[in-house]
């Protein structure tokens, strides 16, 4: 069983680096890292980057997660490929772009890039924004699936990956105590659906629906609260077509004897508070 301990990072290309970038810091709220060639790092915690925009075809979406230490990186290697899983170790000019120690990279059955980091580094002085929007910590996303169950059996079956709550086949699944770490949509390609960041509450969510609205921010779904993990939000639209959310509240799951639930893949199982999602992958 290949033991996943956190999410690491998002590598996303894009059309428009410095639009991109103007958009993470003065809009999204993100403080930049660092600037290297064709590259930006911003982050929203302690880690050293949670994005890294590139400047490179926007379907280029990588999503990073982190393992115990490096046996437990060549034993996951190892599992991998015995599942007949192609994957490729990251050199050590990669690894210096990524800010780790150790990386490996494979595919799940949709295709989506997944890497799985040793040792991510840590950023060494607060965070601290161009625009005040709360954020507490990178969370979760969103990954494209074609084929839902397919793709929870590879996550469940090869990883300490469970799900903790269905909306259609939609799976919600998590490697920890948080209600989703990332949540499977049906669509017809892969690539990461969206990236979702923790605020402190509720009024950083709205407040930012106020400024995000004035701004003339594509809001597509929200603000509202989710019947599953009872988080409130906000969806918006940001370079490249890439859908952000702000959360907060998402559910804990402590008790053990906890049971995952079907809900129907309607708009009123996505928000209890009656808002309709202006998303493909949330719609029927």
């Amino acid at each position: 069983m290949i033991e996943i301990i956190d999410m690491t990072y998002v590598r996303l290309g894009t059309a428009d680096l410095e639009g991109a970038v103007s958009f993470a810091t003065e809009t999204l709220g993100l403080q930049i890292e660092r600037r290297e060639e064709d590259r930006v790092y911003v982050r929203g915690d302690d880690r050293d980057h949670d994005i890294c925009y590139i400047d490179c075809d926007p379907s280029y979406n990588v999503l990073g997660m982190e393992l115990e230490d490096s046996a437990a990186l060549e034993a996951a290697a190892s599992e991998l490929e015995a599942a007949g899983v192609s994957v490729a170790h990251g050199s050590a000019e990669e690894c210096a772009e990524r800010r780790v120690n150790e990386f490996i990279a494979f595919c799940d059955p949709t295709g989506n890039e997944i890497e799985l980091t040793v040792r991510p580094f840590k950023a060494t002085r607060r965070y601290f924004p161009t625009r005040d929007a709360g954020i507490t910590e990178f969370s979760h996303v969103g990954l494209r699936t074609r084929d839902a169950k397919t793709d929870e059996k590879f996550w469940t079956s090869l990883f300490n990956v469970r799900a903790n709550d269905w909306i259609g086949p939609a799976g919600l699944l998590s490697f920890d105590k948080v209600h989703h770490r990332f949540a499977l949509f049906p669509a017809d390609k892969p690539g990461i659906q969206h990236i979702n960041f923790q605020v402190e509450s509720i009024d950083d969510i709205m407040r930012s629906y106020y400024y995000l609205s004035g701004k003339q921010v594509h809001i597509v779904f929200g603000p509202g609260r989710h019947a599953t993990s009872g988080a409130m939000f906000l969806y918006f639209e940001g370079p490249d077509g890439m859908v952000y959310e702000y959360s907060s509240g998402v559910r804990i799951i402590d008790d053990p004897e906890y049971r995952p639930r079907q809900f129907p893949f309607t708009p009123e199982a996505f928000c209890v508070w009656g808002a309709v999602p202006d998303i493909p992958e949330f719609r029927d």
